[in-house]
């Protein structure tokens, strides 16, 4: 394609959350005029663009306005309707394209694509109707159930220990296509965030070690102070095989799973290899951090991909951590809401505060992170620790 070049064009992007904010302050930095459309009147990424459509992501008048603004668009959240992608794929440049969105948006069908690429993931049983339920491995079990589509951050999954259990999973998630996962013994989570362009250029970032809670990222340290050289060899190695065998374009996070080489009772049961757990199509909370630790952030990645401009290999600076910031943080024991004492946090070096413009905080909702970064891993720990104190949050990283 012909470069789209800054000051020259405009970019649209399906979706209006925080992930589009942050694309959208990306592409304006660089002299690109932003349209959203997302069905939210108060969205987070249509307050900061030039342009807010409000309407619906499969509104065909909605989506013939957005293209005919438009010079390039893109998607910032999974779930958008990969028609929706395919519909303007017909009349703008479109990345990532609908067949890959609708890859990530099943979870059957995305692990069929790891295998096709020659990447493990984890042992596994689709399961659609009684037949397939009541044909499911024993082995399988302890496993967990996860819906092939719609799940996230822990929705939709539901742990299982024996075959009456899985049986009463699947009929409580209303009978719907899921995919059942061997429980495995995790050392780390870990994840891989890669760029390709439509020329096939395609970079990424060093490996990033994740924790959850509930299902959710909490904190994200890079360099990832566990993973050997060689086992992060091997991740990114398999990240951006996936994207190859996807001809992916723009950004893209594949989550590994890197299991433990002992059960519970010490006995050996692999060789710390890693397996794929997902992948999401879009920039990636795990990868926050390249805002203030890297010299080009995922966002300006992502928008250098859909512009078709040079993918300039990104570097570290800095060692960096990110805690998510969940609305929870609003809420003190006494009730509230009530704003965290972000004057206490700023006050710590190497703290970058980033707030997504929600004026409504809920416990379990993402209103921000925090980004630490220092000349050390060790400095980046011992101040990203500081932080959790003050906010409340665990500290068990």
């Amino acid at each position: 394609m012909t470069a789209l070049l800054p000051g020259t064009a405009t970019l649209g992007v399906l979706g209006g959350g925080q992930l589009g904010r942050m694309f959208v302050h990306a592409a304006q930095a660089m002299g690109y005029r932003c349209i959203v459309l997302d069905p939210d009147a108060i969205s987070p990424a249509g307050a900061v663009a030039e342009k807010h459509l409000k309407a619906d992501y499969l509104d065909s008048f909605g989506l013939a306005q957005l293209a005919r603004d438009c010079d390039a668009i893109t998607t910032e959240f999974e779930n958008v309707p990969a028609l929706a992608l395919e519909t303007l794929a017909g009349m703008r440049v479109v990345a990532p394209s609908g067949a890959s969105v609708a890859v990530c948006q099943d979870r059957a069908v995305e692990k069929a694509h790891f295998e096709a690429a020659g990447v493990p993931c984890a042992p596994h049983a689709v399961i659609t109707n009684e037949i397939e339920l009541a044909a499911v491995d024993p082995a399988l079990l302890p496993g967990i159930l996860k819906t092939s589509r719609m799940g996230y951050d822990g929705k939709g999954q539901v742990r299982v220990a024996t075959a009456a259990e899985l049986a009463d999973a699947w009929r409580g998630l209303k009978q719907v296509p899921c995919v059942l996962e061997q429980l495995l013994p995790l050392k780390a989570e870990l994840s891989v965030l890669v760029a390709r362009g439509a020329d096939g250029q395609l970079v990424n970032y060093p490996v990033q070690q994740n924790l959850h809670r509930g299902g959710i990222l909490a904190v994200t340290e890079v360099p990832a102070p566990d993973v050997p050289a060689e086992v992060a060899k091997r991740a990114i190695a398999a990240a951006r095989q996936v994207a190859e065998t996807l001809n992916y374009v723009g950004v893209l996070c594949v989550e590994f799973f890197w299991l433990d080489e002992n059960d519970a009772a010490g006995r050996p049961v692999s060789d710390g290899r890693l397996v794929v757990n997902e992948m999401a199509p879009r920039p990636h909370n795990s990868g926050h951090w390249t805002m203030n630790g890297a010299d080009v952030s995922q966002f300006e990645l992502q928008v250098r991909a859909l512009a078709g401009l040079p993918l300039q290999a990104p570097s570290q600076h800095s060692a960096s951590v990110m805690l998510n910031l969940l609305g929870d943080l609003w809420f003190s024991a006494a009730g509230g809401p009530t704003p965290p004492a972000w004057d206490r946090v700023l006050a710590l070096p190497g703290t970058h505060l980033h707030l997504y413009g929600k004026t409504d905080a809920r416990h379990g909702r993402k209103m921000g992170h925090l980004n630490i970064t220092a000349d050390t891993p060790e400095g980046a720990h011992v101040v990203a620790l500081q932080a959790a104190a003050i906010l409340g949050l665990p500290t068990d990283f």
